[in-house]
Parts: C-alpha cells; sequence; structure tokens
C-alpha cells in the first residue's frame, strides 16, 4: 500500500454516515413502537436497555484500529462457538430447541453472536486472499462450525442463514466461481436429506408455503399475519375491534411477526418506512464496503448489507406470504435484546472502519486498484427490489383484502342472537290471521356480568331474585358466551332491565306466534317451530334454534315471514373468553303478507262445513270436508276451509301434548289441509271435464238427443243410472247428471281424448297454489296403468266418464276446472296478495291466467251448468240473487268408514260471467245434493250478501271485481240460439215445460249424481 497523492482530506466526521445511523434510529424506534403498541410495556424497557447497552458498545468499537480486527473477531467467533457449545448442552429448553443460555436475569441467543464472529472471521481470512485453496478451505472450516452447531439445537432458519452468509461472502470475495457453484450442486443434492431432518412444524410451514399440506397452526398463523396487514389500512386498524385485543389474535408479534403487526397497528405507512429504511442500511453499508481502506473491511461491510438484506427480505416476505415463515427476526424491528446488540456492534465496526479509511486517507489505494467487492451494488439494488415487492404485496393485501379483514373482526367477535319478528299474517281486509306476541327474557355474559358486582346485585333486584343464586348462576357457566338469566319476564321489567344498561346484559324478544282464528285457519297457516335437520336441508344454514315455518302457509312463505335475526356482538380474546360488548345489529322483522282471503268468508265456509258434517235428515255425516271460494278470473283463494282442523295455538311454545293427542284422537286426520291435500274421486263434478271434451270434439254433438234410460250394457257388464232418465243433449244430461249420457260419451271420446281434455284442465296435476304439500291427485290412461302393472279393463273408460276409476281430485282442483269451463280461462289459485316490509308494499307475482284456446266451444256447458240450477240437481241455487251454475257429485269411495259416498258440489256466480267458483267436498257425506249442496249455497249467499265489503280491499292491484251483471252472452261464451231452459222430470219430453221442483229420489244403490 502506497500513499496517493490524489488524496484529500476528509471534513471532519464524515465517517459517522448520518443516514446510516438515522436509519438505526429509525428502524429502532419502529421497532419500540410496535411494542408499545401492542401492549409489551416490559419487553419495550428490555429493548430499550439492549439498544442502550449496544450505543454504548459501538463507542470503544468506532475508534478500533483495523490491525485489532483480527483479534476482536477470532474473540467473538470462539465465544460464540463455545456458547452454542454451552447451549446445546445446558441451554434453555423452549419450542422443542435449545437456543438460549440463561446467566441471571440475563437471557443470550449465541447464534445471534455466531453471525458476527463468522462475518469477522471470514472477511479476515478472505480479505486476504480468497483464490488462494487452503484459504478457501480452511473458511469452510469455520463456516460450518457455527453453521452445525446450530442445527444441532436445531436452527434450521438460522442455520440457513449462516450458510448463506457463507456463500455470499465467498462471492462478494471474489473467490472463483467454479468452487461458488461446487457448493451450490452440494447443497442442492442434499436437499432432499436436508427435508427428513425437518422438525415436523418446519415441514408442515414448508408445506403450506407450497400448497401442497394443510397443518392447522401453520396455516393459521400466515392467516393471522394477512389479516393484521389487510386491517391496518393506510394509517392504522379500523376501531371495529381496539387494537390492543386484535393483536392478541397474532401470534410471535413482538419477534418474527413484528412486520405484520407494525402494519397492524400503525398502517400501511409504518410498513412502508419499515421497508425504506431497510433499503437505506443496506444502500448505506454496500457504500461502506466500497469506502474501505482494506479488503476485509470492506468485505465485512458488504457481508453485513448481505446478512441484513436477507433477514429483512425473510422476514418481511414471510409475513406477507412470499416466503415461508422461517423464524427469521427482523433485524432492530424485531424484539431480540441479543439480536439488537449484535447488530449495533456489527455497525458500529462498519462506522470504525469508515473511520479508519478517513483518517488514514493517505494510505488508500487509488479508486481504480482497489479490489471492491464482487456485485454488492446488485446485492443492494436486489435487496431494494425485493422490498418493493413486498410493499406492493401490503398494498395489494390491503386493497383486496375485505375478506381478510372480515374474517380478523368475525374471529374476535362473538355474537347473541336477537330474534327476529316474524311477519304478520292478514286478511285481505287487513285482518290480524297470524301475528307474533312479544315474549322478552333476559341473558347475561357471566365473565361481563362477575366483573362488576354492583350491576350483577341490581339485576338481581330487577328480577326479583337474590344476589346468590344469580352468582351461582353464572358462576356454573362462568366459561360460556351467554347464560339465560330469566326465560321470560314482563315487558315492564324488560324496558326496566334495558334501561339500566347493565354490563354483559341484553335483553332478548322471543316473539311467540298467536293465531287468532284458531282451528278455522289452522290447516291452512299451520305453525312455526324451531328448524328441524330437514329444515336446514330445504332453507340452509340456519342458527340453533332458529323458529321457521312448520306447515301450510308459514311453511310455504317462510321466507318472506322470518326475517333477519339481529346480534348482540360481544369481544372475544383468542381463548374465546368474552372482553367487552360491541355494536348491535337490531333484527329486521318479517315482512308483513296479505292473503286473499276473507275472514268473514272463511267464517261462513267453516260454518257450513260444520253443519255438513253434522248431517241432516239423517244421512251420512262423514269424516272430513273441504271448501273452496276462489276468484274465477284470477285465481285469489278467497276462502278454504278444512274440517276436521287442529288448533295452531297448540304448538306454543310450549307445546300442548296433551291437547294434540285429544286432537288426534278424534279422527279425520285434522292435520291436513283437505282442500289441497285430500284426493277422493270427484264423481259427476268430472262430467265436466267430459261435457269440455264433447263440445269440442262433437264425439257426440251436443245438440243431438240420445237415448238414455236407467242402465248400459257394456263389455259384459251393467253399468247403471241414477234413475231411468229419457232421451237428452249434453246440456240436460249435465242438468240431470245423467250416468249413461256420459257412459255412451266416454265410449265416444275415447280414453285418450277424455285425458287429453283433463290434462288441459289441470286433472291430475298440482294447481300451483302457494301452500306446500299439495297433492296432484291422480289421472289414469291405459298406458299408465299399463307402466304402472295394471290393466286397463273396457269398463274403465266407461266409469272414467262419470268421474270414477282412474281418476282422484282434491277440491281446489275441481273448483279450478270449474271456473276454466264457466270462464274460459284456467287460472292458478293462490293466497298472496302482497307482502310489507321495509322497503314498502310490493304485490306477490303470481302467473297470469291462461285463456283456454278452446273456450269458445264451451258455451253448452255453461248452459248445462245454468240449467242444473234451473231444472235440474243444483236447485237449491235457485233462490240467490244472481244466476248461478252448479254441478252435484257422489262418487263411490271405498276408503270412507262404512263405504258411504263422497258428496260433492261446485259451481259459479254469476253464470254467465262467472266471478266466483265454489267447490264442496264431504268425505263419505252421502249424497252430494243432499249434504254438499246446501253448504255451498249458504257460502255463495254469504259472498252475495257481503260481496262489496269482501272485495272493497282489491286485488293485489288494488282494483275491486266488476259489478254483478245480468245473464247474457259472454265472449268466451257465443252468441247462439239457446234450448229454453226448462224443467223436466225423469220420462217426461223434455221439450215440455214443467213446473221447477226438486228431481225425485234415486236408488240409494246408484249414487252416481
Amino acid at each position: 500500500m502506497r500513499w496517493n497523492p490524489d488524496s484529500t482530506p476528509a471534513a471532519p466526521h464524515r465517517w459517522l454516515d448520518p443516514p446510516l445511523l438515522a436509519a438505526v434510529a429509525a428502524m429502532a424506534s419502529l421497532g419500540l413502537l410496535n411494542l408499545l403498541s401492542i401492549g409489551e410495556y416490559a419487553l419495550a424497557v428490555h429493548q430499550l436497555a439492549a439498544l442502550l447497552l449496544g450505543g454504548i458498545a459501538m463507542a470503544p468499537l468506532v475508534r478500533m484500529r483495523m490491525g485489532s480486527w483480527w483479534t476482536f473477531g477470532r474473540g467473538v467467533y470462539a465465544l460464540a462457538v463455545t456458547m452454542l457449545l454451552a447451549a446445546a448442552a445446558v441451554g434453555a429448553h423452549a419450542y422443542g430447541a435449545r437456543r438460549w443460555l440463561g446467566v441471571g436475569a440475563l437471557v443470550v441467543q449465541p447464534s445471534e453472536l455466531a453471525k458476527v464472529g463468522l462475518l469477522l472471521v471470514l472477511a479476515h481470512l478472505l480479505g486476504a486472499g480468497a483464490n488462494r485453496p487452503r484459504t478457501l478451505v480452511v473458511a469452510l472450516v469455520v463456516g460450518l462450525i457455527p453453521i452445525g452447531l446450530t442445527l444441532v439445537e436445531p436452527d434450521l432458519s438460522t442455520a440457513i442463514l449462516l450458510g448463506a452468509l457463507l456463500v455470499l461472502l465467498l462471492v462478494l470475495a471474489r473467490a472463483p466461481l467454479r468452487m461458488v457453484g461446487s457448493l451450490l450442486a452440494g447443497a442442492a443434492l442434499l436437499a432432499p436429506l436436508g427435508e427428513r431432518a425437518l422438525r415436523p412444524y418446519q415441514l408442515a410451514r414448508l408445506h403450506v408455503f407450497l400448497g401442497t399440506g394443510a397443518d392447522p397452526q401453520s396455516a393459521w398463523t400466515v392467516l393471522q399475519a394477512h389479516i393484521a396487514v389487510a386491517s391496518g389500512g393506510p394509517l392504522g386498524a379500523p376501531p371495529v375491534v381496539p387494537h390492543h385485543l386484535l393483536a392478541q389474535y397474532l401470534p410471535a408479534r413482538e419477534s418474527d411477526l413484528a412486520f405484520a403487526s407494525l402494519v397492524e397497528q400503525h398502517g400501511l405507512v409504518a410498513g412502508v418506512a419499515v421497508l425504506v429504511v431497510a433499503t437505506v442500511l443496506v444502500a448505506r453499508l454496500v457504500a461502506a464496503a466500497r469506502q474501505a481502506r482494506t479488503t476485509s473491511a470492506s468485505l465485512f461491510a458488504a457481508g453485513l448489507a448481505a446478512l441484513v438484506g436477507s433477514e429483512v427480505v425473510v422476514s418481511v416476505a414471510g409475513n406477507l406470504g412470499l416466503l415461508p415463515l422461517a423464524g427469521i427476526p427482523c433485524p432492530l424491528l424485531s424484539a431480540g435484546g441479543t439480536a439488537a446488540l449484535v447488530h449495533l456492534v456489527a455497525i458500529g465496526i462498519v462506522i470504525g472502519g469508515r473511520r479508519d479509511a478517513e483518517a488514514r486517507h493517505l494510505w488508500r489505494l487509488p479508486r481504480r486498484r482497489r479490489l471492491h467487492p464482487r456485485l454488492a451494488r446488485t446485492l443492494a439494488a436486489g435487496v431494494a427490489a425485493a422490498l418493493a415487492v413486498s410493499g406492493f404485496t401490503a398494498a395489494t393485501l390491503q386493497g383486496e383484502g375485505a375478506g381478510l379483514r372480515r374474517a380478523g373482526v368475525e374471529q374476535a367477535t362473538r355474537s347473541i342472537r336477537l330474534p327476529a319478528p316474524r311477519g304478520d299474517i292478514v286478511d285481505r281486509h287487513g285482518t290480524p290471521l297470524a301475528v307474533s306476541d312479544p315474549d322478552p327474557g333476559v341473558v347475561a355474559v357471566p365473565r361481563l356480568l362477575r366483573s362488576s358486582p354492583d350491576a350483577e346485585a341490581a339485576l338481581a333486584n330487577l328480577l326479583g331474585r337474590s344476589p346468590g343464586d344469580v352468582d351461582a348462576l353464572l358462576g356454573q357457566h362462568a366459561d360460556s358466551l351467554s347464560v339465560p338469566v330469566a326465560a321470560r319476564v314482563l315487558p315492564d321489567v324488560a324496558a326496566r332491565i334495558d334501561a339500566a344498561h347493565l354490563p354483559g346484559v341484553v335483553v332478548v324478544h322471543a316473539p311467540r306466534r298467536h293465531y287468532p282464528a284458531g282451528s278455522l285457519l289452522a290447516p291452512l297457516l299451520g305453525f312455526v317451530g324451531v328448524a328441524t335437520p330437514d329444515d336446514v336441508r330445504r332453507l340452509g344454514p340456519l342458527p340453533p334454534g332458529e323458529i321457521v315455518g312448520r306447515a301450510g302457509f308459514e311453511r310455504g312463505d317462510d321466507t318472506r315471514l322470518r326475517g333477519v335475526d339481529g346480534a348482540q356482538q360481544v369481544l372475544v380474546d383468542p381463548l374465546g373468553r368474552p372482553v367487552a360488548m360491541a355494536s348491535v345489529q337490531p333484527p329486521t322483522p318479517g315482512s308483513t303478507v296479505r292473503l286473499s282471503l276473507d275472514l268473514g268468508l272463511q267464517r261462513a265456509a267453516g260454518a257450513a262445513l260444520a253443519a255438513a258434517l253434522r248431517g241432516s235428515r239423517g244421512r251420512t255425516a262423514g269424516d272430513e270436508a273441504a271448501a273452496v271460494v276462489m276468484d274465477a278470473r284470477s285465481g285469489e283463494v278467497l276462502a278454504m276451509a278444512s274440517l276436521p282442523a287442529y288448533d295452531d295455538n297448540l304448538f306454543g311454545p310450549p307445546v300442548d301434548a296433551p291437547a294434540l293427542i285429544r286432537t288426534l284422537a278424534a279422527g279425520g286426520d285434522p292435520f291436513l289441509e283437505h282442500a289441497t291435500q285430500t284426493t277422493a274421486p270427484p264423481g259427476s263434478t268430472f262430467k265436466l271435464v267430459m261435457a269440455a271434451a264433447d263440445a269440442v270434439t262433437g264425439a257426440i254433438p251436443p245438440d243431438l238427443v240420445i237415448g238414455t234410460g236407467g242402465a248400459l250394457a257394456y263389455g259384459g257388464a251393467v253399468f247403471h243410472n241414477w234413475a231411468a232418465l229419457p232421451p237428452q243433449d249434453l246440456r240436460r244430461a249435465i242438468a240431470w247428471s245423467n250416468d249413461v249420457y256420459f257412459y255412451k260419451l266416454a265410449l265416444a271420446l275415447g280414453a285418450e281424448r277424455i285425458a287429453a281434455m283433463a290434462r288441459a284442465l289441470g286433472v291430475g296435476e298440482r294447481t300451483g297454489v302457494d301452500l306446500p304439500g299439495e297433492s296432484a291427485a291422480y289421472l289414469g290412461t291405459p298406458q299408465s296403468v299399463a307402466r304402472s302393472g295394471g290393466t286397463w279393463f273396457p269398463g274403465s273408460t266407461v266409469i272414467l266418464g262419470i268421474g270414477q276409476g282412474a281418476v282422484t281430485a282434491t277440491p281446489l282442483q275441481v273448483a279450478r276446472w270449474t271456473a276454466a269451463v264457466s270462464s274460459g280461462v284456467l287460472v292458478t289459485p293462490h293466497l298472496g296478495l302482497d307482502t310489507t316490509g321495509a322497503s314498502g308494499t310490493a304485490p306477490i307475482a303470481t302467473p297470469a291466467p291462461q285463456p283456454l284456446p278452446f273456450a269458445a266451444e264451451l258455451g253448452p256447458v255453461r248452459e248445462g251448468l245454468r240449467l242444473a240450477v234451473v231444472a235440474g240437481t243444483g236447485s237449491q241455487l235457485r233462490d240467490l240473487s244472481v244466476p248461478a251454475g252448479g254441478k252435484t257429485g257422489t262418487a263411490e269411495d271405498p276408503t270412507t268408514p262404512g263405504g258411504a259416498p263422497d258428496a260433492w258440489f261446485t259451481g259459479v256466480v254469476p253464470a254467465d260471467r262467472p266471478e266466483i267458483a265454489v267447490t264442496v267436498m264431504v268425505r263419505g257425506g252421502g249424497e252430494g245434493f243432499d249434504t254438499a249442496e246446501p253448504a255451498a249455497a249458504a257460502i255463495l249467499r254469504h259472498y252475495l250478501a257481503h260481496r262489496a265489503d269482501i272485495l272493497a280491499a282489491g286485488t293485489a292491484a288494488g282494483t275491486p271485481g266488476p259489478a254483478l251483471a245480468a245473464p247474457g252472452p259472454t265472449a268466451s261464451s257465443p252468441s247462439t240460439p239457446r234450448t229454453p231452459l226448462t224443467t223436466a222430470p225423469p220420462g217426461a219430453p223434455l221439450t215440455r215445460s214443467t213446473p221447477a221442483g226438486r228431481p225425485p229420489r234415486r236408488r240409494a244403490t246408484r249414487r252416481r249424481r
């Protein structure tokens, strides 16, 4: 080394490198800020003491001569190796490793000291000549000793870091690249063996990072780091969860995950500050390496830059999920007294090297002749690029981390469910049919309430109980989130408890369902109850104890009625222990649903059915009955009665089990909604379907009078009529319910054409009414019977003509086809009109009525319905205030008790412009004329007497029905010459006008009318 005449004296104290010192101070300050923010005050004091001690140690090192480095470095190296040996033998055991030595209250991590010792020794050795084989061998041996001892602890992360430091120093010292490449190739070959040496938790971390495994603990740690970064925002965590509580969910927040913790507490700005400071720190160390007077000093500074850069990149990238979590602390940011002291000592040595270079600049080689460390600036640029990528990743986590932020809030909160009031069900005028009565109870969070004895005593006083009883109850459930203190309290008591604002006390309103009409509407409305597994499969995930509709309209429209539960949020620590009450999310009540029902008409229908079941004139009363009143134009159901019926109030809670048992024992299946769920042979009401098929096809021209009589012999069997009737055309056959006529019509049509018309009128399919559990009933054909293994006999088609055999129907289906043949449109029956909720009132969408393509051909059928009232079997409707049309039915039903026939009646008013259709069925009720027709007449009289009131509320759109019109032709009933509607007793010529009267009594053995 010789004097450089071009050198000029440096400015005084330039060697101090203010940017480097400022970066050191900033990184240390950020580390202290993180510890204080997470409440680790004792650790912050310890870290500050280590920083002060390191600052004090820097003073003599800055002034140490370069000639003393070798001696100092050997001493540090020897001390580190000795301490590593001691740690392996008698070190403190924690986390499955021995990495620490305790000296009184002082705990030292020898592997941190080994970093500086190895760096000093290698810098001296390689600075003397990295091309000498002997020097390289010695350097490898010197490096492998602390690496091996660190692996024994085991501390794989630090061992890998020391190995990387060895390779980097070889590169920086300009060692032959062939040798460096050989070392790297050897390390790659040994990598599979190294995987076997990994401990389970280390292997799990690696697999979680590679996406080839799912270790819950490792995945949870990475998730918490991501949540912390995403939750930080630009300037700190949001106030939804307090900072100190949110920090508790981040493991190793003071050490390995200090970067994520700082971002969580102080935002992305603090994280960017760490990255900028680290970049400045590495850059200044590289600059010191280029300005050093000797090669050894240059290598030490460059090696320290590589060490610091590696630690920062690995730590920050691990926090962000860019690299596996390696347990490498971020220098000066992460807590650790040994690490802070060692890094400050190393930085002091670098500054000492700068001082030496400035003080002895006359003996410094010219810049062009100095051998700078290889790729040192490239190293600095690589570190800067890696930290830039980390900053971009952190910003991305924040920008796209809404799900992570929600997860952070969710994991720190638990919810006390606040049930939503179920929406009311009202009739078309707003009269309540199902309401939710308030039923307040009190729950408490034991951990919070017991922390305030005064509050606990106040609650006991408000409840009228002793404080000891309340405390004992809370003590039994001390670890629970909440415990019911009072299942039910009076509303005024609940109000006083609410007003007291006691910590951890919540008044929960669990509305009880009440049905003012009771059994009158129970089969239709249904009831509610706690959700079952079947309900969860049907509706999706539900909270425990959720109340849902279990039957009837409550079940069918449950989504609108149920509402959205609220929640009282409770903040909990990572162990699930409540620490504070948080926000309240009030429940959103369910919507009020307005039905098309008229409660007055429903009562009239129920009373008429009850009278029908009681029987009259000694006839069979029957065991089940149903009545339907439906708007023939829109499908709105104005009344739907079902008997026998249960009382939906019996389902509570609590359930009145004895009363339910008595209800079941009464017979008649009261839990069925008989208008939609009970099927039976439709009997002569099916003749309307047959007549429609004839009117469309002309199989027997409607105006053609054919012979009928008392029976039909066909296929070796005799099929009887209910009476010996004279020749008739289609209209009179409907009016007199002439079985033989319809036997012949069935044969003329054939089963296929009958089935085609039946399907067009909705026979054998669900009507689509907005009630669950509707039956489709049955419509058989020769093909379907054959597919099921049965036989379609010649007589099967014959009896199908009078609604027996391969056909069943529900009362609602009969009402639907009655309305269809009368009005020319096929409607979808429905109950729901509109809903009223927080967003206002909205109509409930229903399918529009479908015009029948053959409506214009149905005039003879309508005339037959009218003739049945004027001069046929429906004469009990003759005295109504408007013209009516109707059809009786008496159907053989072997399933009824005692084999009694089912009684049917279906009709419309007005006959020429149908407004409503009424259908009554009494199972086992006997003759339709005797049992079902009087009930239908009573219902129609009530409707006509109160029509204005019933329709005053209008339809869902708010428009009332049209005024009753006088008889006359309609669009669907063309104006054609009509046969005079005259009354003719059986056997008399139908062209002769006779006084109207009741038709003659039928033989009891033939009930087909």
